[in-house]
């Protein structure tokens, strides 16, 4: 369609153990299997993976994740929520999706998503934990 445009593009390495996570503008998502998905022909149309109303918005974000990872959702306003994707229950293929984020009444809409490593030893950047010094927190660089 004329409309269409590009969100994202994943990649599965393990259709046993991944599961396909999409998050709409107005703060909607959905996990669903990659069975679901049948594949598709080049020139083919693609394949819906939500429905799309006025109350979702549009996509704003896709990622394959598995169960060891969590999800940091921020939105334009500057609101950072993170979440284990354990929490967000299987759907099927073309459903709308949970309320993932409230946005509340102020015209906000989602600005990022990223999936992080919900191990315990690590930070949402990935880097070692913060250590003490002089009763002060410091990054190690």
């Amino acid at each position: 369609e004329d409309n269409d445009e590009i969100i994202g593009m994943i990649c599965i390495k393990n259709p046993e153990t991944e599961s396909i996570m999409v998050v709409s503008e107005q703060g909607y998502g959905k996990r669903s299997e990659v069975r679901t998905y049948r594949e598709t022909n080049r020139g083919g149309k693609g394949v819906k993976t939500m429905n799309i109303t006025e109350k979702t918005g549009k996509l704003a974000a896709i990622k394959s994740v598995t169960s060891e990872n969590d999800l940091m959702i921020i939105n334009k306003s500057g609101i950072a929520i993170r979440m284990k994707i354990d929490d967000i229950r299987v759907m099927g293929r073309a459903t709308q999706g949970v309320r993932l984020i409230n946005l509340g009444k102020r015209n906000d809409q989602i600005g990022s998503v990223c999936k992080v490593s919900s191990e315990n030893n690590e930070n949402e950047l990935g880097e070692e934990p913060k250590k003490k010094r002089n009763n002060q927190q410091i990054h190690k660089n």
